[in-house]
């Protein structure tokens, strides 16, 4: 990028909010991934659309970041700029049996607040290790539960950069999935409408979650979470099982013996790694029982469209 360029993000954010060379092994839940030239933390709404003009002004390739637990970046890194909604996007407030929450507050900080309040309904939600707006992106659920059982509206940025509220039912969630994800919005904030409940149920039922996650799921290795989605029918932890993958390794990484859904870092493990192994699970699996796993895990800084499955 040129000194012009650069002067102009610094103009909006400020140069402390802007990251040069940002190692997105830093940012993501893997621990995987090479450099993106500029990693930049706005403060508001309008920075977010000030850097989006800019980027499709000047041709320069984005990617709208949360917590960075469903990703995986190449160990390039990305050639271009990431958009971090996190830390300076974390406000939150409940009002009644409404929560409002912009997009980098994290899922279970929201549940605590629900626990607080004395509201039920986001318990599944308690141990998701991500965003609201990147929950809210991609219908994000745990336990028989989803956002789009409680979600009432988002504002977002839509594809002409403006600004609008969108009500749910307008949003068409489904599984994984979203009318934001297919039109490339980007969710700033948004609120879910809980019930007035029982605190002690509430905290059982968040105690009963917590435990069933540690007991089942690799949480103490870095992973991006479930690495593959439910195909239709099946359990993909199952057929990975089944297939006899269980503990299946490629340098760093490995398909959990714990919970065979996962692809877990076990240490120095690269993106190559990960690709590599996930496609030797997705040939396996396929050739055994004749199903399709698709990646849950979004994959970023790729240039061959087949390393992403």
């Amino acid at each position: 990028m040129n000194e012009t360029l650069i002067r102009r993000f610094h103009e909006i954010v400020g140069e402390n909010n802007c990251t040069w060379q940002a190692p997105m092994s830093r940012y993501t839940t893997f621990r995987i991934g090479g450099p993106a030239d500029l990693l930049i933390d706005p403060e508001t709404d309008e920075q977010v659309r000030e850097i989006l003009a800019i980027c499709r002004q000047e041709r320069i390739p984005y990617f709208v970041l949360g917590n960075g637990s469903n990703l995986l970046v190449s160990d390039a890194g990305y050639r271009g700029v990431i958009i971090r909604l996190d830390s300076n996007f974390r406000s939150m407030s409940v009002d009644g049996c409404r929560i409002f929450a912009k997009a980098g507050v994290l899922l279970s900080r929201i549940a605590a607040a629900a626990k607080g309040a004395s509201l039920t309904g986001f318990e599944f939600a308690s141990g998701i290790p991500g965003t609201f707006g990147g929950a809210c992106m991609m219908n994000a659920g745990a336990y028989g539960g989803e956002m789009k059982d409680v979600l009432e509206e988002v504002t977002i940025l839509n594809e002409a950069l403006d600004i609008v509220t969108v009500p749910a039912d307008q949003l068409e969630l489904g599984y994984r999935h979203s009318r934001m994800m297919d039109n490339g919005w980007i969710v700033l904030s948004g609120s879910i409408v809980l019930e007035e409940g029982d605190p002690e149920k509430i905290e059982a039922r968040m105690e009963e979650l917590r435990i069933a996650r540690t007991s089942k799921q690799p949480l103490e290795f870095p992973s991006a979470g479930s690495t593959f989605k439910r195909p239709e029918g099946y359990f993909a932890g199952k057929l990975i099982m089944d297939a006899g993958l269980a503990g299946f390794t490629v340098g760093g990484a490995q398909v959990s013996e714990k919970h065979c859904g996962f692809v877990i870092n076990r240490g120095g493990a690269t993106a190559a790694d990960v690709c590599t192994l996930i496609h030797d699970v997705q040939r396996i699996v396929q050739e055994k029982y004749g199903v399709v796993l698709e990646p849950e895990v979004r994959f970023l800084g790729f240039d061959d469209p087949a390393a992403t499955g």
